[in-house]
């Protein structure tokens, strides 16, 4: 039960939800009339971050392709 919790295919659920969870926060800022810039160049650092995790670990997971 305990390899379940800290498996790669549940990281990389999370890692996706939380992808778009920023997505969606992003959104909302801005649709605000000031946009804190500030706040938004963080979101979308930390988005590109998650987002190049997700790649990493879809990467390890595909099998090799033989020569």
């Amino acid at each position: 039960m305990d390899e379940q919790l800290h498996s790669p295919a549940r990281l990389l659920i999370e890692l996706r939800m939380e992808h778009a969870e920023l997505n969606g926060r992003i959104d909302m800022l801005t649709a605000t009339a000031p946009v804190d810039e500030l706040s938004l160049r963080r979101l979308k650092k930390r988005r590109l971050a998650l987002r190049d995790q997700i790649a990493a670990l879809q990467l390890a997971d595909e099998p090799d392709e033989p020569a």
